[in-house]
């Protein structure tokens, strides 16, 4: 491929589309000469060409762009592949670049959770921040500290100053939230189910969670109190209405429920102890009802379960995603799959989100927590505010990643999108046994220095990831690896068929350029199916098509 033609990106004005809206991308090209060439832009649907856009267009060596359209079926959720190239009148490629978008009735049908951490007063910076996310295809963005108080959310004037003394405006948020709706966007408010203000709590010291010794139960040193969460409480009524109010003098599109993981039980005034996990699985039915009365099906909930807790019961609650924040002693990489395939089994199959916070440094983590995350079928919240990287659970203390980072995060992010029928929450899991890897370890309870493989289920379709933990010297997602796996190839794959006979099997990869399909040959014998796998540098996708 000659480099004097350059595709500088594939742009997208929409973080999806909704059935019915016509995609729209431009396309940035320049070259060392002036010539005419053909720009082609190429769409499909997994391993389906579903249609050819091709512009003759002048190249120059400014860039310029060229806007292309398609109006995809109005079917949803629904993944689609996006590869560009110039071409010469010989048919010759002279750049390519392959990209991803898709069409959804509803963020949540595939979340790609970011985050918002500045509404100082006058920011004027909104749509230049919004756009450095466009290229993760970020569809929802949660609204951090947004507010005047933990109890008091809208300010009594604006600006203001919140309980860290930063200074604020609801004015800002409003307008970020406007910004993000242009983008299809959405923009979920962070609220906290328990916790009040020490004012607040002093004028109703009789709405405390207690411990036992009949004391208030606090967060942080006398920052705030714990409140009793219980259906019918007096602070669980007073938060509801705050909800209300959230949402009839903003655009928001829903809540975002928070909790700290304890203290898991409480006591009354009267000393009666009681367990927190089904209040505050009737407190996220509570805020659907809420959200429901304000914005009908187009408003989303969200509830946090730090540590995994309480999964058995929120998991099923009226919420529109599983949201689990992960801390030890889920501290292995084979425990973010594990956490993600419970929470869909508890779930009745929702969306999973996974929070689980890193240096940014630490690239070769990074990178194998979303293959992990991505290929059983989840979303990471990681990527939000000025393209940042997020590095603790207070959110403003986000990192910047690396230029290189950036740019495999994005290519990560746009392959679970482009093949999401195969690997996304639509899926279900399937059983990694099936797959033995000639010569190498994927036993599930090995948490290093092998090769983890992930399968998925759709109709007809078994999607088979490998992540590449070779070389490590450990097992744990949140401590750094310094050194990139090792590079693996021509790696032969025994996988049981169940007596099922082969169609045809593809090959990608997002550690590669191209992450279109590639044909595989394959040996099938009664039982058994032998195929290779090209290359593994972090994560390779082998799809089997059975027939029938």
């Amino acid at each position: 491929m000659q480099n004097s033609v350059n595709i500088n990106t594939v742009m997208f004005k929409k973080s999806f589309f909704y059935p019915n809206e016509l995609a729209s991308w431009l396309v940035a090209v320049n070259g060392e000469k002036e010539e005419t060439l053909l720009l082609v832009s190429k769409i499909t649907h997994l391993d389906q060409i579903l249609d050819m856009k091709k512009k003759k267009i002048r190249i120059t060596p400014d860039v310029t762009e060229y806007d292309f359209k398609w109006q995809p079926p109005k079917d949803s959720p629904k993944g689609y592949g996006l590869d560009v190239w110039v071409e010469n009148d010989q048919g010759d490629v002279l750049a390519f670049f392959s990209t991803a978008f898709d069409v959804l009735e509803k963020w949540t049908q595939h979340p790609r959770y970011g985050f918002m951490v500045d509404f100082s007063p006058g920011r004027k910076d909104g749509d230049q921040t919004l756009d450095q996310l466009l290229p993760f295809r970020i569809n929802a963005l949660q609204f951090y500290d947004w507010m005047y108080r933990h109890d008091t959310y809208l300010p009594p004037e604006d600006p203001f100053i919140d309980p860290l003394g930063r200074h604020l405006s609801l004015e800002t948020a409003q307008r970020l939230i406007d910004i993000a709706h242009e983008r299809n966007m959405a923009a979920m408010p962070y609220t906290a189910v328990y916790a009040a203000s020490i004012p607040f709590y002093k004028q109703h010291p009789e709405w405390a969670l207690f411990e036992t010794d009949g004391k208030p139960s606090f967060f942080g040193e006398n920052f705030l109190v714990i409140m009793d969460p219980r259906p019918d409480s007096p602070w669980t009524k007073h938060l509801l209405n705050q909800f209300s109010e959230i949402l009839a003098n903003t655009q928001f599109d829903g809540i975002h429920l928070d909790q700290y993981g304890a203290p898991k039980i409480g006591y009354d005034q009267e000393g009666n102890v009681y367990d927190l996990a089904q209040p505050l699985a009737a407190f996220i039915n509570s805020t659907r009802q809420v959200v429901d009365e304000s914005q009908g099906q187009r408003g989303a909930v969200v509830f946090n379960a730090v540590t995994n807790w309480p999964i058995e019961a929120v998991a099923p609650a009226d919420q529109d995603l599983v949201y689990i924040e992960v801390w030890s002693p889920y501290i292995h990489f084979n425990d973010l799959g594990l956490l993600i395939q419970q929470a869909q089994t508890l779930s009745d199959g929702k969306p999973v989100v996974i929070a689980a916070y890193i240096d940014p440094a630490f690239e070769t983590n990074a990178l194998l927590n979303d293959a992990i995350i991505f290929a059983n079928g989840a979303g990471h919240i990681e990527i939000g505010e000025g393209g940042g990287y997020l590095a603790d659970p207070y959110f403003p203390k986000y990192e910047i990643p690396s230029a290189a980072l950036r740019e495999k995060l994005e290519r990560y992010y746009q392959f679970s999108i482009r093949y999401q029928n195969w690997l996304g929450p639509t899926t279900q899991a399937g059983n990694h046994q099936m797959v033995n890897i000639q010569g190498y370890e994927s036993d599930a309870g090995i948490t290093k220095n092998k090769i983890m493989p992930v399968v998925r289920e759709s109709e007809g379709t078994s999607a088979i990831s490998l992540i590449n933990l070779m070389g490590s010297k450990h097992g744990e997602w949140e401590k750094e690896l310094k050194a990139t796996p090792t590079l693996l190839s021509n790696l032969t794959l025994e996988i049981g068929s169940k007596g099922r006979e082969v169609e045809k099997i593809l090959f990608t990869s997002p550690d590669l350029d191209d992450i279109s399909l590639q044909p595989l040959s394959f040996e099938q014998t009664g039982e058994s199916l032998i195929i290779t796998i090209p290359t593994l540098n972090i994560w390779s996708l082998a799809i089997i098509e059975w027939k029938n």
